[in-house]
């Protein structure tokens, strides 16, 4: 690579190194004038472009102008500093995604589980406003069925008989049901559902050291609980509200670079999923 080829600049004390075609990737850009030396106000110092700007901020405009897409921290808030940025810089395809903030705005998961105990069973139900976290949880969520002798019914732990797995309820994309415990089943026999949680290798029982696991494990998962509330008294349904912020999926930029053009970009939302 010649030396041509390699911009280095100093925004407001922070060095950053990149290549020329980079900057080049819209026209008619203050930071592609600058490359081919037609913005004055980018000094050359030492073989380096100084620019008098926020040099935080400008990581992102360099991160954007790498992939062409928009994808900022989930505690980011400065919108309104970026966006003058993007606008001092030239890069008004950006400055008009930053102008929209709900769509780069992280938005809130709301997760609930409905749990209730009858006897020597308890029923579990899982809510989720995103489906992709309940098809996730229900991959992590095993109940296994067998039976036991009535002597045996309560304990903690299968026993050496072979259990079998069975599949969870799925009323729609949004929810799943599933129990355990034990039901009679004829003379001493009785029906035992065990669940196992992972990556937790147990296989619980007890209802109350299921939802235990459960909860314990959507907190790891990075949800907060923000509310507990009895449903039904007459039967015992307790519902715990969980809530985490789930990021934006990204926004990128289509460029369309024709002969003669100056470039034209569009915005379109990415299908790339960018994490929880």
């Amino acid at each position: 690579m010649s030396s041509q080829e390699v911009i280095v600049l100093s925004v407001g004390g922070v060095r950053f190194v990149t290549r020329a075609s980079t900057l080049q990737q819209f026209p008619e850009s203050r930071l592609a004038r600058m490359v081919n030396d037609d913005d004055r106000e980018f000094k050359l110092v030492n073989g380096e472009f100084f620019v008098d700007r926020d040099g935080a901020l400008f990581s992102y405009i360099m991160d954007f102008l790498r992939t062409l897409q928009v994808s900022l921290p989930a505690d980011f808030s400065d919108y309104q500093r970026l966006q003058r940025e993007a606008e001092f810089y030239g890069l008004y395809p950006l400055a008009d995604i930053l102008s929209q903030e709900h769509l780069l705005k992280p938005k809130p998961e709301v997760l609930e589980v409905h749990f209730s105990l009858q006897e020597m069973q308890a029923f579990f139900r899982i809510f989720g406003s995103c489906s992709s976290t309940i098809e996730a949880l229900a991959e992590q969520i095993t109940v296994f069925t067998g039976q036991q002798s009535g002597q045996g019914w309560n304990s903690p732990f299968p026993s050496q008989k072979t259990l079998i797995p069975l599949p969870l309820e799925r009323p729609s994309h949004h929810d799943m049901v599933f129990q355990c415990g034990t039901e009679y089943s004829a003379g001493d026999q009785f029906v035992a559902r065990y669940v196992s949680i992972k990556p937790d290798n147990r296989k619980l029982i007890n209802g109350t050291n299921v939802l235990g696991l459960l909860l314990d494990t959507l907190l790891k998962d990075g949800f907060r609980l923000i509310s507990t509330r009895t449903v039904t008294s007459e039967e015992k349904v307790e519902c715990y509200t969980f809530e985490r912020m789930k990021r934006a999926a990204g926004l990128a930029i289509m460029v369309n670079q024709t002969p003669g053009s100056s470039g034209v970009a569009q915005a379109r939302r990415s299908q790339v999923r960018k994490g929880k």
